[in-house]
């Protein structure tokens, strides 16, 4: 039961945007920490792009009730984070190239 949870909860998740960036909060790397224990309990560690997000108290609240309404989940419980703070190198390698950033490493030559 609990990798098949776990699928229906991440494609869940996968349908969750910040508003400001046109890819979900998974691919993102804003969920730092799903665990889901055999009773159907659902700990979330989650982050925002940055503190003063304007979506911080929806996007949140978004996730808890959307993640609430899987079947086989009996509860959930969610925390905000932000340590370690989220950054670009958190984003999925399919993220990246959605928004057009370059994904080969930064090679730096000595002048």
């Amino acid at each position: 039961m609990g990798d098949e949870l776990r699928k229906k909860i991440a494609a869940v998740l996968h349908t969750i945007h910040d508003p400001e960036i046109p890819v979900d909060i998974y691919e993102l790397g804003l969920i730092y920490d799903l665990r889901i224990d055999d009773g159907g309990m659902v700990s979330i560690r989650m982050t925002l792009t940055a503190p003063n997000c304007p979506v911080a108290g929806s996007l949140p609240a978004e996730v808890e009730s959307k993640v609430r309404a899987v079947p086989g989940v009996t509860d959930v419980k969610l925390e905000l984070t932000f340590d370690p703070p989220w950054s670009l190198d958190k984003m999925s390698e399919a993220a990246k190239l959605a928004l057009g950033l370059d994904t080969a490493p930064i090679r730096r030559t000595r002048p």
